[in-house]
């Protein structure tokens, strides 16, 4: 049960990471996208591997429980953690976006990029919190 739980939490972190280079990709191209990694590695990595540590917990007390109880925990977190590697790199989106009208929605993200980074860190941080109050809490109860 363990295992299993880790191996999703692996998969999930590696999930997100996949569609970080694949929208930059998609965008940008493959060579700015190894450059924004190579930039924001340290973000990137650690809210990729911070969603899968969620991922973990939650199929672990899932699988304990079998309830629903922590899902909004982790898919807020996930959400906050793509927005932000997304983020890193929006500025390059104003070249596509003056289509739809909001380039000046990329500019303002761009600008605020490390902030944003910070936040989705602490997002991810409170939820491995929170998901670890729920084991800690399942585990004493045994």
């Amino acid at each position: 049960m363990i295992l299993r739980s880790v191996l999703k939490g692996i998969l999930g972190a590696f999930a997100l990471l996949g569609f970080y280079f694949l929208v930059l990709s998609l965008v940008s191209g493959w060579n700015f996208t190894i450059s924004q990694f190579n930039d924001n590695w340290y973000w990137v990595l650690g809210l990729s591997f911070g969603f899968g540590i969620q991922i973990s917990i939650f199929i672990y007390l899932r699988a304990l429980h079998r309830e629903q109880a922590s899902k909004k925990v982790v898919a807020a977190s996930g959400a906050t953690s793509t927005i932000a590697m997304l983020a890193c790199c929006s500025h390059y989106l104003v070249s596509v976006l003056p289509i739809i009208g909001i380039s000046g929605l990329a500019i303002i993200i761009s600008q605020y990029q490390t902030e944003i980074f910070i936040v989705a860190v602490i997002s991810n941080l409170l939820g491995i919190a929170y998901m670890s109050n729920k084991l800690w809490a399942t585990i004493k109860q045994f």
